[in-house]
This record gives C-alpha cells, sequence and structure tokens, in this order.
C-alpha cells in the first residue's frame, strides 16, 4: 500500500532536485540576496563560452570573428539568457592571443535552469566551430548538475547476493534481505522525490539516501534473519522463533538505527541547509529500512515457515564409527588467535591504525567545482583551458559588493575616482591577479569582480577572502565605501570554513553520544571506553586514507579520480556521522554475544572465546555487504559521492574487522572481569535497556 501510494505519487508530481549550496546569515550570502534585490541580473547564474584558434594562429583573425559573433548572437537568444559579453567586453584574451573568453549570463540561479537550457547554449557553438575554432562551454552554471544513479552502483546489491547466498546456502533466504532493502529505497527515496516539490532537496542527499538505505536494509534483515535461522536449527517453531527473533535482534536492530538516525538529525546543528537536508534525508531512508525489516520481515518469515529450517545433516547410525569432533569454526580460531596475547594485538592494531591516519594531518577541504567533473565533460574541459591560458583563479572568479552610499565624494567624477582608489587597494592584495572597474549598479551600490591568483578550492585562496575581508574597515575609513566580499567561490569558502569550526563540537556530541549508549545498553564502564576509541581509530584511518587516494593520488586512477586536490568539505561530518551509527551496530552485535556468554557462566574470559565467533559469521556478512554496497558507489563520477562512498567503504573495513572483530575480543580478553565493572552508585541510577531480550520468556522448543 506505502509503496503503490510512493510511486503513483511520483508518477504525477516528478522529481524536483537542487543542488544549490547556501549558508544564511554569512557574508557572502547576505550580499548575494542584496545583489539579487538591487540587480537581479548580476544574481543569476553565469556559464562561460572558451574560443580557441588552432596553434600557431590567433582567435582575433578576421577568419574567425563571424563565427564568433554567430554564436554569440544564438547565446543571446537562449532560453533564459539575460545578456551575453564578448571577449572584447571582457578584455579575457590570452596573452599569445589563441584563446578568448566570452561570459554568458542567466537571469535565474543553477537551481531554477530549465532542463533544456544548457543544451540550447552548447547547440550556439556549432557556428564557430564551422569557423575553425575549437569551443567548449562551461562556467558556474553546471556546477552542481545533478547525481544520476546507474547500473553500476547496483553491482555492488549483486554482490551483497552473492555473499548472502554463501552465508545462508539458501536462495530463499539470501533473497529475503536484498528484497526488504529494495522496497525500503523504494519507500524512503520516493517520499524524499516528493518532498523534493516542497522544500530544496539535493541529488546528493537523494544519493545518500539511496546508498544508507540499500546497505542498512540488507544489513538490518540479515542480523533477525540469521538468528531466526539458528533458532529454527535449534528446534524452535517458525512462529515463535519469528516472534523472539524480532524481540531480541528486532530490538538490537531498532537500537542501532536509532543512533544512526540520531547521528545523521545531528546535522542539523551544523546550521547549513544543504547538510541539514542530507542528515535528514540519510536519517529517513535508515528509518525506512529499520522499519520494513521490523514490520515486513515477520511477514516474509511466516509465509517461508519451514523452509528457512536447515536440512538436517546426517548422522551416524549404531554401526557406524562415532563422527569426528567438529573441527573449530574460522570465527573461533581467529579469536583464539588474537586473544592469545591480549595486549601485544591491542598495540599493534592501535599502532597500524595510527600509521594509516597519520596522512589525516594533510587533510584539505573545500566544495568541488568543475575541475572535478569527469574529464569527457565540456565544463572539465572549459575549466582546463581557462586555467592553462588565463589562470587558475578565472574559474572562480571573486565578486565585491560596493556600497558607496557613506562616500565623501560630491560629484560623479569624483566617486569614480574614489571607486578606483578602491580597485588599487584590492589590486594590491596579495594573491590578486586581477581587480576590473567598478560597474555601477545604481545611486547606492556598484559591483567589482577580483580574480585571484589560485584555483576556488586552493588554501590561498581562502586567504584571499579572509585578507580581503579584513581590509574592508581600513578602505570604508578612507573612502567612505564599504564592501561585501561574495560570489560562488565566496560561499564555498564560507561553507568550508562554517564546517570546520562545527567538527570539533560534532565530534564531541558523537563521542559522548556513544560512551552514553554503551554505558546504559552493557552497564560497563570499560565497554563504551573501548568502543569510543575504536570507533576514532576507525575515523581518523578512513580520512587518511581519502588523503592518500584523492589527495596524494595513490590509486587514484584505479577508482577513476578524476583530479587529485581538496577532499568535499562535509566528507568529515558525513563519515562520523554514518560510521558511529554503523559502528555501535557492530559493537551491539558483537558485545552482546559476549556479554550474553558471560551472563550464563561468570567467566570473562572464557566469554570472549565462546560468544566471539558467534556474531563472526553475521558480522563478517554483514560488513562484506555494506562495503559492497558502499564501494557500488564509489564508480560514480561525482565529487561529492565518491570521496564519500569511499571513505564509508573503507571506514566500515576497517571498524568491523580489525576494530569489532579484533580489538574488541583483545580488549576484554585483557581486562578480565574488570571489564564489566560498574559502580553501585550508577547502578542504582542508571535505567535498565534490554536489547539482548533478557527479559523474555524461554522459548520453547521441539524435538
Amino acid at each position: 500500500m506505502v509503496i503503490t501510494a510512493v510511486v503513483a505519487g511520483l508518477g504525477v508530481a516528478g522529481e524536483d532536485t537542487d543542488d544549490t549550496f547556501t549558508i544564511p546569515g554569512s557574508e557572502s550570502q547576505r550580499a548575494l540576496d542584496t545583489l539579487n534585490r538591487v540587480y537581479p541580473a548580476a544574481g543569476g547564474t553565469n556559464a562561460q563560452i572558451v574560443f580557441t584558434a588552432p596553434a600557431g594562429e590567433r582567435v582575433t583573425a578576421q577568419k574567425y570573428q563571424a563565427g564568433i559573433a554567430a554564436t554569440l548572437k544564438e547565446a543571446a537568444a537562449a532560453p533564459q539568457v539575460a545578456g551575453v559579453l564578448s571577449p572584447e567586453q571582457t578584455r579575457a584574451v590570452s596573452k599569445d592571443g589563441r584563446a578568448a573568453l566570452a561570459q554568458v549570463q542567466y537571469t535565474v540561479s543553477n537551481a531554477d535552469l530549465e532542463d533544456g537550457s544548457l543544451d540550447s547554449l552548447e547547440d550556439t557553438i556549432a557556428a564557430a566551430e564551422k569557423a575553425g575554432l575549437v569551443v567548449s562551454v562551461g562556467g558556474q552554471a553546471y556546477n552542481s548538475t545533478g547525481v544520476d544513479i546507474s547500473a553500476k552502483e547496483g553491482v555492488g546489491v549483486v554482490i551483497a547476493l552473492v555473499i548472502l547466498v554463501i552465508t545462508f546456502g539458501s536462495l530463499l533466504a539470501a533473497g529475503m534481505p536484498v528484497l526488504t532493502a529494495v522496497i525500503g529505497v523504494v519507500v524512503g527515496a520516493g517520499g524524499l522525490l516528493l518532498v523534493s516539490h516542497l522544500t530544496a532537496i539535493s541529488s546528493t542527499a537523494l544519493t545518500l539516501t539511496v546508498m544508507l538505505g540499500l546497505a542498512v536494509g540488507i544489513d538490518y534483515t540479515l542480523f533477525i534473519l540469521s538468528r531466526h535461522r539458528d533458532q529454527l536449527n535449534a528446534g524452535m517453531t517458525p512462529e515463535d522463533s519469528a516472534a523472539r527473533a524480532i524481540g531480541t535482534s528486532g530490538s538490537a536492530v531498532a537500537f542501532a538505527a536509532l543512533t544512526v538516525i540520531i547521528a545523521m538529525v545531528g546535522l542539523s546543528v551544523v546550521g547549513i541547509p544543504f547538510l541539514t537536508v542530507m542528515g535528514l534525508a540519510g536519517a529517513g531512508g535508515v528509518a525506512s529500512a529499520a522499519l520494513v525489516a521490523l514490520t515486513l520481515l515477520p511477514a516474509l518469515l511466516g509465509f517461508a515457515g519451514e523452509r528457512l529450517r536447515s536440512k538436517p545433516k546426517k548422522t551416524s547410525g549404531p554401526g557406524d564409527p562415532a563422527e569426528p569432533k567438529p573441527k573449530p569454526t574460522l570465527g573461533a580460531r581467529w579469536v583464539r588467535t588474537v586473544t592469545r596475547i591480549p595486549a601485544l594485538t591491542v598495540v599493534l592494531v592501535t599502532a597500524g591504525l595510527l600509521v594509516v591516519a597519520w596522512p589525516a594531518r594533510d587533510l584539505h577541504l573545500a566544495l568541488p567545482d568543475n575541475g572535478s567533473a569527469a574529464k569527457s565533460t565540456t565544463q572539465r574541459e572549459t575549466y582546463d583551458t581557462i586555467t592553462k591560458e588565463f589562470g587558475p583563479g578565472l574559474n572562480g572568479p571573486l565578486l565585491l559588493l560596493l556600497n558607496t552610499g557613506g562616500a565623501e565624494a560630491l560629484s560623479a567624477q569624483e566617486l569614480t575616482g574614489q571607486l578606483d582608489t578602491v580597485r588599487q587597494a584590492l589590486a594590491a592584495t596579495k594573491g590578486v591577479a586581477l581587480a576590473s572597474a567598478a560597474q555601477q549598479l545604481n545611486p547606492e551600490y556598484a559591483l567589482m569582480t577580483v580574480v585571484p591568483t589560485t584555483g576556488s578550492g586552493d588554501e590561498a585562496t581562502s586567504d584571499l577572502v579572509k585578507a580581503l575581508r579584513a581590509k574592508e574597515s581600513s578602505v570604508r575609513s578612507g573612502t567612505g565605501i564599504s564592501y561585501q566580499v561574495t560570489g560562488q567561490t565566496a560561499v564555498n569558502v564560507d561553507v568550508s570554513q562554517k564546517l570546520s569550526d562545527s567538527l570539533l563540537t560534532f565530534a564531541i556530541v558523537v563521542v559522548g553520544l556513544c560512551l552514553l549508549i554503551l554505558l546504559l545498553v552493557f552497564r560497563s564502564l570499560v565497554v563504551p571506553v573501548k568502543a569510543t576509541v575504536g570507533f576514532l581509530l576507525s575515523v581518523a584511518a578512513a580520512f587518511g586514507a581519502v588523503v592518500v587516494v584523492f589527495q596524494w593520488g595513490w590509486a587514484a586512477d584505479f577508482i577513476g579520480v578524476t583530479k587529485t586536490g581538496p577532499v568535499v568539505s562535509f566528507l568529515p561530518i558525513i563519515l562520523m556521522a554514518v560510521l558511529f551509527g554503523l559502528a555501535m551496530d557492530y559493537e551491539v552485535f558483537v558485545v552482546s554475544s559476549i556479554h550474553e556468554e558471560y551472563a550464563h557462566g561468570g567467566d570473562a574470559r572464557r566469554a570472549v572465546l565462546q560468544g566471539s565467533p558467534l556474531a563472526f559469521r553475521v558480522v563478517t556478512a554483514a560488513a562484506l555487504i555494506m562495503v559492497a554496497v558502499f564501494a557500488g558507489f564509489v564508480t560514480m563520477q561525482d565529487a561529492i559521492v565518491k570521496p564519500i562512498a569511499f571513505a564509508l567503504a573503507f571506514g566500515v573495513l576497517v571498524d568491523a574487522f580489525l576494530i569489532r572483530m579484533t580489538f574488541v575480543p583483545a580488549v576484554l580478553m585483557w581486562v578480565g572481569q574488570g571489564g564489566w565493572w560498574l559502580p553501585r552508585w550508577l547502578q542504582k541510577i542508571l535505567p535498565n535497556v534490554d536489547i539482548e531480550g533478557r527479559d523474555l520468556p524461554k522459548p520453547a522448543t521441539r524435538p
């Protein structure tokens, strides 16, 4: 019923995504809002047309002028175009005269561009190409053109299905997690697309919802289904087993989903609408996956009935020789190995992950531009040509909105002189390649373009924005003219700064939440501290791996990284939020198995040896599935999704195998009984949180 309603709604309303970055309250955003009010044409997005002559020739040659003029005339008549500035007007001709740049100004922002507007602009270059020029179209209008999910991202689901078949040895059982995950994604992503007609939803948020929904949807069903089959094989009836699986593993799934949801919703405290939407969208995808696992799955278990019970193995007859003693499982052998000298294991894992995390010191954050687009795209060709012929700064110019209302000039000529004084002062700033003459918009405001010597994602450009803002007070005191630094590059700098400032606070909140949740669940001091340390090691290692691949370029070609450089600004905060929830997920399943054995026997070290292997098979399968799903999204040619998917895949791999299945058993073996110690005064005030089903009645089994 829910799926039908969502699909029907999408069929009627369609989708409406918006990939615009905004940061309310920042100087750049306030200036853009003022610019849109006083001069709407300048507030719209823009595109660039680059004309390049053959080697040894000049683009200004007479034989090329007719083709350029025809292209610019057609561009001026293209949909939503407010005006076109020719190379003569922009004065953007390369030093050797081989390349020239024209500017196309739109009446609307990127979000309001119609589907065919950019295609129509690209069609106008035919005349210039016919004249013998190489022409490409790019610019701000091509930034964040949306993320398209293709069949390649589905490879991870196919790999997940193979892992499930190996894990369960049954196609029926293997198909259930995939089916429920797909249903959860359809409901979650479909609902998100419907909401996009009411508020701005980015295509990146949609991709994150699909990615998380598939990964956790498969895992949540896997945990419950695995418990159900173990209970069936122990002799329980299908009805009792399904109910008990929901009461035990289902409770843990609900807890795990809640931790992810809380962490994702916590992204809204940063105060950036784009990130808030991503957090809420991801939380919605996880909630949808959990609800499907907790409601639809029990019904599917009821339909499957006895068919999910494993076939009994052949037993020896009266005259047959005695069966050999069963060999220890791989999980049991692994746990015995890593706990033989637990202190050594803890030191080796910690030291190894710190080495992997060491490159994270060089982590540089910025928002992507067209330089991160695929090399075959027209916007990337334009970006590279401009960088080569005019310098990287022209790909990300700064706009200065000048308020001339307080100027002391008595005449228009004197005002022009003071504006030129401002221009000269700004042009002398370190990192400025060019400061254009100011354009008077109305009696109160003027607009000036400042071209940096470095690209929009370079740290030097960020420093330049800060330097220009710091110089504003001295310029205002000398001329009476105040200004604000804005433009897409300045917005990106403000977003990155806001995220950097919020990262430590968010990390403290996540770590505190980790300590509190595990303290409540396991009523132990060592367990939450150990889990938190492990989580921080996983996150740090993932940061280090991202720097090595996406900034240093190691193995970059292998995963299709088109350009090395700064990493998308909100990767750290997204990674911490998602990996926190997933790490708590694995922590609960591993430690609850150990705790259950400890509660029955009372021997802490023996509980580690007997309890850890019980979770090994399920956690291993769950982690491999999640890595496969995330790795499928690494194939996307998107500068935002690719590093996030890579970081999540690497982080899950490290957290599941090195932390939860190695570090955790070693620590608990090392501390022994101390692992479950809790002061009496704390025992009295903490509520009893049961996610292991300890208070459920004993199950009835059949022979």
